[in-house]
């Protein structure tokens, strides 16, 4: 009957818990708990959230993914805890930009977002939602190259909606040069980025055909935003920023490839109106617990200068293990400790080398009295697949985004294949203790986790230089195997761009491309910094270098042809 029920209408979950997947999933979890796979590979998956009869919805990358539509809906009609109904809904005309974030309910709205655009439909008795999609708020900037444009929204049941203008650039060196930087290149001070970008806005909620000057920008200095949530113990906004990239590659006379590995620390956020965070001009360093001096306005890693009046955030993370989802527990399935701490999907770095890549597990912070009660925890681990993770392309899942079914139970979706998981516990509440998170502290020893060794786990060391140079200024983005990351940096295998003419790669390396490009029939639109202040002698190496492995067979570049072209 209650499943004939809700078919009819959108009723309140109350089914019993469903049987758990032997093996968890593939996941590591804390003694006690279960988990069970929902659902197997809807596509490239950001974030999702549950509706109060079980139904989920997920945003994918793309809002226009594969032209059937960039959200996901999926119901379990059986009660096996699986998805056994999964369709797509809501092709949007602004799918030409990818990294869609955002999926939230609030009071009868889905609001999800396109790079551009923030929507919402009024959800009804059917999965799919059958009201038209309402434009809430458009970014209409002259964008031109762009980072950190991913648009999630949080409610704070005051009436009011928050949304991130990210930073477009690394760290505000140059626009027009480069997204990224050029090597020691200067920052622009002040910054021009932080008129209208690099902070969090504050809209009236429920009202639609918004512009940013529609909103008031209540805090400063944050660079990009993808976990954002409000804490409802404490009546705040709370956000996990992603810190800045290429300390080494951009200042190599300042900073070694392990502090470029480990900082800047990724800043766990409590947002207080009126507040600077200190981006670009600061960054914190998690071991020296303060904020110093970015190199672009004269840092050097120690210097503190104007960042000394910058605001801390609660807590700092490893670098580059970008934090891409954030949710506060508010269910009664879990333990008591869970209750109104944080849970932070970590998606896992790209740009380690020569280290090994970091992340790729969901944390949990203990919350008490409105503050961290202690450090951040291994919550749920394995969607890697293998440690230690030498490229990003080898870990066979990253988890992506968070959200907390009617029932209390976690949910866990993961950008490669779209995979779903559904974390349970069944056990005693009042019985669970430390003993229950024994096995999870030890994950923190494992390579893709802790803290690097500077000297035994550079997997440079021994290398040829060639190879050597490549890691180093190229490897990040392109990755070891040379195959880059699927949607945002092009391979270097097999492709014309590097197999072709020899003067329009030098070019290429020397001046740096943003903008479309296609490369081997995928399309990318992202930003590589020119290479021109490297000598001709280093640049022939790492161009040979490239043409010459990774399977490519062709000639060898010479310093006297980088010369030639440099002219």
């Amino acid at each position: 009957m209650l499943l004939i029920v809700c078919g009819m209408y959108a009723c309140k979950y109350d089914a019993p818990l469903p049987n758990a997947d032997p093996d968890n999933g593939g996941l590591y979890i804390p003694a006690g708990f279960s988990a069970l796979v929902v659902a197997d590979s809807i596509g490239k998956a950001r974030h999702l959230c549950v509706r109060e009869n079980g139904d989920i919805y997920v945003k994918l990358s793309s809002s226009n993914e594969r032209r059937k539509g960039g959200n996901v809906a999926l119901r379990d009609t059986t009660g096996d805890g699986r998805a056994d109904i999964i369709e797509r809904f809501a092709a949007t005309s602004h799918g030409s930009r990818s990294y869609g974030a955002g999926m939230i309910i609030h009071e009868g709205y889905l609001y999800y977002s396109s790079a551009l655009t923030v929507y919402r439909q009024k959800l009804t008795n059917s999965l799919i939602p059958t009201s038209p999609m309402e434009e809430v708020l458009v970014d209409d900037h002259n964008h031109g190259v762009h980072w950190h444009i991913t648009k999630p929204v949080s409610f704070d049941g005051k009436g009011y909606m928050y949304i991130p203008f990210g930073g477009p650039s690394n760290a505000c060196q140059d626009l027009e040069a480069s997204a990224n930087g050029s090597i020691g290149g200067v920052g622009l001070d002040p910054c021009p980025e932080l008129e209208l970008h690099g902070g969090i806005w504050k809209f009236p909620a429920g009202k639609t055909g918004l512009r940013q000057q529609d909103g008031v920008k209540i805090a400063t200095g944050i660079r990009s935003v993808v976990a954002m949530d409000w804490r409802e113990a404490d009546e705040h906004l709370y956000l996990v920023m992603h810190g800045r990239d290429n300390l080494h590659s951009l200042f190599p006379n300042h900073f070694t490839p392990w502090q470029s590995a480990v900082l800047p620390s990724e800043e766990f956020i409590r947002v207080e109106e009126g507040a600077d965070y200190g981006w670009p001009y600061c960054y914190f360093d998690h071991m020296q617990e303060r904020k110093v001096l970015a190199p672009e306005y004269g840092g050097d890693g120690k210097i503190v200068d104007r960042c000394a009046d910058k605001d801390l955030p609660v807590m700092g993370f490893p670098g580059h293990w970008a934090p891409n989802d954030l949710l506060f527990y508010e269910g009664e399935q879990f333990p008591q400790r869970y209750k109104g701490g944080a849970f932070i999907a970590f998606h896992g770095s790209t740009n380690r080398g020569p280290y090994p890549q970091s992340g790729y597990f969901v944390a949990f912070i203990p919350f008490v009295a409105g503050e961290p009660s202690g450090s951040w925890e291994v919550f749920a681990d394995g969607f890697a697949g293998v440690d230690p993770i030498v490229s990003t392309n080898q870990a066979k899942y990253r988890p992506m985004g968070l959200a907390e079914g009617p029932d209390g139970s976690l949910y866990i979706a993961e950008s490669r294949q779209g995979k779903i998981w559904r974390i349970m516990y069944q056990g005693s509440r009042e019985a669970f203790g430390e003993v229950h998170l024994e096995e999870m502290e030890s994950h923190k020893s494992m390579t893709h986790i802790r803290i690097p060794d500077p000297v035994k786990d550079d997997l440079q060391k021994d290398l040829p230089e060639g190879e050597r140079l490549y890691l180093t200024f190229c490897g990040t983005c392109h990755q070891k195997n040379g195959e880059g990351v699927a949607g945002r940096f092009p391979t270097l295998v097999g492709t014309d761009w590097v197999l072709g003419e020899k003067s329009r790669l030098i070019d290429l390396v020397l001046q740096g491309v943003q903008g479309p490009m296609a490369v081997n029939g995928e399309l990318f639109n992202g930003v590589m910094p020119g290479h021109a202040v490297l000598p001709d002698d280093q640049l022939a190496i790492i161009l040979t270098f490239i043409r010459q492995h990774f399977g490519n067979q062709a000639s060898p570049i010479s310093a006297a042809e980088v010369a030639k072209e440099r002219m």
